[in-house]
């Protein structure tokens, strides 16, 4: 289903949004204005907590103020190109930013769980051969701002049976960092993002229960690990030996297998946390019961887990989703062979929610 889109007062091109702006830059603005240094915190509570995507909706704020502020800012800089949702409550969001370059994120709703699917940068530069996202390549890297006005668009959406918080405004619960692009490759801005999203006064959301996900840059992820923040990590492993992955994910040819592996080690001593490997099933390439056996005896003795991701299939790609029966066998012999494994549920489906697929259709239509 594809609903309406509905610009929020005061926002118009050419104007910053205020997550754009820096504090001592907003703050001088309203000193200008006799207002004093706290109103700038009122607003980025209004945004960050209270909900507003507009001005006039911030009822503790002067009127006069309020008209002020709309004339030189808006609220929130990006734009709901287009906005679908699926029978089962999961939310797309096609985002235009500040340059008018569309980006997405999705809204997974489950078992009382609010899970934000968010991307990382204008397109990708990995070049995995089964996704939507990386068939351009990589544009840019998204700002700070973009990264948490994503999060803020998706947390306003409405929940199942458009039910509310007492406060009226729906929380999140949980951040996957798995939407365009690769995050470790724009690592500051997604760290600054993520400080904004773990905050009090922010967002709220918990560390360990933001996943960060990556097709595997050893420097990056070991300077991750070196924060030592309680984020969980996501490796995109798609393949159990160097030669398929190199097929599959081109990037492989520069790591290798064994640096990514030792890489994800070190974050697990490091953090404690167990690291996930994300998969990938492509029928007849990667989902062979050889391959699982391969897959196995390379993780085990490991603390891992992997997450199965049977391929939606994107118009224009080759490749199929695997059938039921080399789904069956290849999750037999992972459990078998003592590997921690599960298949990720398939949500969105009807909506164009693998990463990418709504971005392609509009561009390419």
């Amino acid at each position: 289903m594809i609903l309406p889109i509905h610009q929020p007062a005061g926002v118009r091109d050419a104007v910053p949004g205020l997550l754009d702006v820096a504090d001592e830059t907003l703050r001088a603005w309203l000193a200008e204005r006799g207002e004093k240094p706290m109103r700038a915190r009122q607003l980025r509570r209004w945004l960050l907590v209270g909900g507003a995507e507009s001005f006039e909706s911030m009822s503790n704020l002067p009127k006069t103020l309020r008209q002020q502020l709309a004339e030189d800012f808006a609220p929130l800089a990006s734009r709901v190109a287009k906005h679908l949702r699926a029978s089962d409550d999961t939310h797309k969001l096609l985002v235009e930013v500040g340059d008018h370059k569309l980006i997405e994120c999705v809204l997974i709703q489950d078992e009382g769980r609010r899970t934000a699917c968010i991307s990382t940068q204008v397109g990708c530069g990995m070049g995995c051969v089964f996704c939507a996202s990386g068939l351009n390549g990589v544009d840019r890297n998204l700002s700070v701002a973009e990264i948490v006005e994503q999060l803020v668009r998706l947390r306003n959406l409405p929940g199942p049976g458009n039910a509310t918080a007492p406060d009226g405004v729906q929380r999140l619960t949980h951040i996957v960092v798995m939407g365009m692009g690769e995050p470790l490759a724009n690592l500051d801005n997604l760290l600054a993002a993520l400080e904004l999203a773990t905050a009090k006064d922010g967002l709220g959301i918990g560390a360990r229960h933001i996943t960060i996900s990556t097709v595997g840059l050893p420097v990056k992820i070991r300077r991750l690990a070196d924060l030592g923040k309680q984020y969980h990590l996501a490796v995109s492993l798609h393949a159990p030996n160097d030669e398929l992955r190199t097929q599959i994910v081109p990037t492989n040819d520069k790591t290798g297998l064994a640096d990514v592996l030792a890489a994800a080690e070190y974050f697990f001593a490091k953090t404690g946390r167990q690291v996930t490997y994300e998969y990938v099933l492509l029928a007849d390439l990667n989902d062979q019961a050889v391959h699982a056996r391969e897959l196995t005896a390379l993780l085990r003795g490991r603390r891992a887990h992997v997450n199965l991701i049977p391929f939606n299939d994107v118009e224009g790609l080759p490749y199929r989703r695997p059938s039921v029966e080399s789904l069956q066998i290849f999750t037999n012999t992972l459990q078998q062979g003592g590997i921690s494994v599960k298949v990720r549920k398939r949500k969105g489906s009807q909506i164009d929610a693998a990463c990418g697929q709504l971005r392609r259709s509009v561009t390419q239509g």
